[in-house]
């Protein structure tokens, strides 16, 4: 899956044409490069099937262990919505989104990383039943590349915003609150949740919007009920996801160039990763 083309025809990732391997440039569109060193096969395939809920899930359970084995003894083993709850230095570690990391540290790549860590065994539960439901029927309908791209910036619009508003909003508002440390999928949920919803809209399918607007709904008002929940975070990725979806215009075909972007996404994400444990460690040292 993964060798490298040097010979025959491939299809454009910016217009779908058909070119040469080791053409310069798309006749048709203008592309520089559209074989791209000739693994543009490559990306056409994986984003055939981006494998977006496994990766998500297991991404986000292999970070969630970590961040237990890293709290050592100061893992929480009561309470309700909190049991099995990482330490808030581990999960700065893992990269933790919030005014602290991001305003006061600096380090704003953990609005990358945030969406892949979680506050308790129930917290990822939860979030991770929600992208389960809902990555395949957004990879079906708006492309698995343009999900995963929907996923990533839809988070990142949402821990900004959470982390923004808890280092400068000085105005109460009911049921919202800025996160001096915030982390969780929820963002990105909300964000397929926008992305559906534009869809709906755009297409003109009653159904889907209905259906994306009634999870919505419920999902904040649990939001507003279970204490702790970043709903200003909610609220950002919801925006971010109808934002991207508007874009990307998800009535048109995913191209190669989806694909790549996905990737760089994902790529972005680990080194986001990389860098909150670096950071960390200079902090801790």
């Amino acid at each position: 899956m993964f060798k490298r083309r040097t010979t025959g025809s491939v299809v454009c990732p910016g217009c779908g044409s058909l070119v040469g391997v080791t053409d310069d440039r798309c006749y048709t569109c203008g592309r520089v490069n559209p074989g791209l060193w000739g693994f543009a096969p490559v990306l056409r395939k994986l984003g055939a099937d981006m494998g977006f809920v496994p990766v998500v899930i297991g991404g986000s359970t292999l970070l969630y262990l970590a961040s237990l084995l890293l709290s050592g003894g100061d893992v929480n083993l009561v309470g309700g919505f909190s049991i099995l709850s990482p330490s808030s230095d581990a999960l700065f570690l893992l990269g933790a989104s919030g005014a602290f990391p991001v305003f006061i540290v600096g380090a704003w790549w953990t609005i990358l990383s945030a969406t892949w860590l979680h506050g308790g065994l129930l917290h990822i539960v939860f979030n991770m039943m929600w992208v389960r439901d809902l990555g395949p029927t957004s990879a079906e309908i708006v492309g698995p590349a343009r999900t995963v791209i929907i996923y990533t910036v839809s988070g990142m619009c949402g821990f900004l915003l959470s982390s923004a508003a808890g280092r400068y909003l000085t105005v109460e508002i009911p049921f919202f609150h800025g996160a001096r440390f915030t982390v969780g999928a929820s963002a990105s949920v909300f964000g397929l949740l926008g992305a559906l919803v534009h869809y709906g809209r755009k297409s003109g399918s009653s159904l889907i919007r209905g259906e994306a607007t009634r999870y919505a709904i419920i999902l904040f008002v649990m939001g507003i009920f279970f204490p702790g929940v970043d709903n200003f975070a909610h609220a950002g990725g919801f925006a971010g996801g109808y934002a991207t979806s508007w874009f990307f215009n998800p009535l048109t075909r995913e191209r190669g160039d989806h694909s790549l972007v996905a990737v760089l996404c994902l790529v972005a994400t680990a080194l986001a990763v990389v860098a909150s444990v670096i950071t960390g460690l200079s902090i801790y040292r």
